[in-house]
């Protein structure tokens, strides 16, 4: 796409454009200045459904590439589908492509400052350009039913059939056509199509259908409108009254090409817009394993109660996966590395976990947090200390030196407490230990991490035989940092978080939602890939540091992966965390 952009930017193909400061035809721009715009592109979505991770890449290149080159890039809402769309989907729109970093203003405008583009508002122009197609003799009003158009549209190896209705006069055309805008016809009894050529061997060409008539009430316009354009139509229209220069979609519309071109070709001719006219070029979509991204499908999934809405964060959506825990930047860096192809190919979901790794190393603030507690009871530490109620601050870097970057400046130590009572994983004793194992056993030492060396002594156990507390003994004069800290070997160190100061926490443990990699691949029902363990809540204990953490902010809770701070149901005194992503890709090992 760049070597496209740097082509026409080197011979000048849309050097002579003109802006007249907001989108128009051709007589609004006739006198305007040139478009100071080296290029325009333009994000479309329609507002039927919450942004996936698909649409996440679209936006990234979209905008980057105007960002790059000179330009500027359009939101805009293809809203011409009355029926399915909604202000709550427009509002989730604006606000995820704000979150992903991008602005949609003007050269020389304020960021911030101006209002996405929508099809709606073209509306007039689409029905006078229909006109125009009509007196031209380029489209007419067809009665048929639908089965009629379908079977007589042909196939791939037979011609398609002129409707009986192709060779009415303009003027019967005009007045069929006027009765359908004043709402004398019922849905599905006529359409608006345009006249091409029912032999094409592209049956987009075997004249589309461009207007249909729908008595439904649209969310901008309301009952002003009865018949709405259909998208093939709305779209090429939409791009030329923008002066959009790369028309960049997906490859599903790579045969409307010819019709897009077809159509503004006609409308220049007539003199309602003018040349040069926006170029259509497709690339693959983003096809990621272990996700769906049908907004029929992922609506299902909230409707039916299976997720907890269009933000739970096992959600391939934008707002999903940014309650995940994911970043502006991990989605830009996801973007550039899987780049822009024609070719046809699958993601693993292994690429899109690594770029947020590669992004929180830097930034998450490190921490000990302890998900499925046990506790450890330090037998002498009265005998070492003087008291049984004795606490010990002890720190550890906020960043480790090996996770900051070059210039980056360290942050303030954590401090927590150590005493006779820590919490530690459940997982680090084993009163008969496997072969290898270097954590808590009777007779082994291992160091808490950031405090002291610790010799295990045994355990007590519950009727029904679970471990209730371990039991330990600490060895004076080895804590971290102190000049004695060395002087008892341990071959392990455990992460935990101190009775006295650690602070309980619901922590929201989060797998992929699908446990088939291609959950609709070849008819599947995707309902039955559906991971059952794709969400686990535990009750744990996280060290104080991690006790003052503000909504949206990520950690690495050390052993354990990165974790967000839920950025709607934490809150002081209640911190919920989830997981965003393990230390490594452990997913079915």
């Amino acid at each position: 796409m760049r070597q496209i952009i740097e082509q026409d930017l080197a011979q000048g193909t849309y050097a002579q454009r003109r802006w007249a400061g907001s989108p128009g035809d051709a007589a609004h721009h006739a006198q305007a200045p040139a478009d100071p715009a080296k290029i325009r592109t333009r994000f479309p979505p329609e507002p039927n459904g919450y942004l996936h991770v698909g649409h996440a890449k679209s936006i990234c290149l979209n905008f980057g590439l105007a960002r790059d080159y000179g330009g500027v890039c359009h939101l805009r809402f293809d809203d011409t589908n009355p029926e399915k769309e909604d202000t709550e989907f427009v509002n989730s729109i604006v606000d995820a492509v704000r979150w992903l970093g991008f602005d949609w203003t003007q050269l020389g405008q304020a960021p911030g400052s101006a209002a996405p583009y929508q099809a709606s508002d073209y509306f007039d122009f689409m029905y006078r350009a229909a006109l125009a197609l009509i007196e031209t003799g380029h489209a007419y009003v067809d009665e048929q039913t639908a089965e009629e158009m379908r079977l007589h549209r042909g196939d791939f190896t037979h011609p398609g059939k002129d409707s009986p209705f192709r060779s009415r006069s303009v003027s019967e055309n005009l007045a069929r056509f006027q009765e359908m805008r004043e709402g004398k016809h019922a849905d599905g009894a006529m359409v608006l199509r345009a006249k091409i050529d029912m032999a094409s061997p592209n049956i987009n060409m075997r004249d589309p259908v461009i207007y249909r008539i729908r008595h439904a009430e649209h969310h901008h316009t309301g009952n002003r409108w009865c018949i709405y354009p259909m998208y093939t139509y709305a779209h090429p229209i939409e791009d030329a009254l923008e002066q959009i220069t790369h028309s960049i979609c997906t490859l599903e519309f790579e045969d409307q090409r010819p019709f897009y071109d077809w159509l503004l070709q006609r409308l220049i001719e007539i003199g309602l817009l003018t040349a040069p006219a926006p170029r259509q070029y497709e690339f693959a979509r983003l096809n990621l394993t272990y996700v769906v991204t049908s907004k029929r499908k992922l609506a299902q999934l909230v409707q039916e109660g299976r997720v907890q809405g269009w933000d739970d964060p096992r959600m391939p959506t934008i707002v999903g996966l940014r309650r995940r825990g994911y970043t502006p930047q991990s989605l830009h860096l996801f973007t550039d590395r899987i780049g822009v192809s024609k070719a046809d190919s699958w993601i693993d979901y292994s690429v899109l976990e690594g770029c947020l790794r590669e992004d929180l190393e830097h930034k998450a603030a490190r921490g000990m947090a302890v998900l499925d507690p046990v506790k450890l009871v330090l037998l002498n530490w009265a005998e070492v200390f003087g008291s049984a109620h004795y606490t010990e601050d002890c720190t550890q870097p906020t960043l480790p030196a090996s996770a900051l970057a070059q210039g980056q400046v360290a942050l303030p130590d954590r401090v927590f407490k150590i005493g006779a009572e820590v919490w530690i994983e459940r997982e680090d004793f084993e009163e008969t230990p496997p072969k290898g194992y270097k954590r808590l056993f009777p007779g082994n030492v291992v160091r808490l991490k950031g405090g002291y060396v610790i010799e295990c002594t045994g355990c007590t156990r519950d009727a029904s035989g679970q471990v209730v507390q371990v039991q330990a003994k600490v060895i004076a004069g080895t804590k971290s940092g102190t000049p004695g800290a060395d002087s008892v070997k341990a071959k392990a160190a455990i992460t935990w978080v101190g009775v006295s100061d650690g602070v309980q926490a619901e922590i929201r443990l989060y797998e992929r939602l699908f446990a088939d990699a291609h959950p609709d691949a070849g008819g599947k029902d995707f309902l039955q890939a559906l991971n059952p363990n794709s969400l686990q809540v535990v009750q744990g204990y996280v060290e104080p540091s991690l006790a003052q953490a503000k909504p949206d902010q990520k950690f690495q809770f050390e052993r354990h992966g990165y974790f967000v701070a839920d950025r709607m149901d934490h809150a002081p005194g209640r911190p919920v965390f989830n997981r965003a992503v393990g230390l490594k890709d452990s997913w079915g090992q």
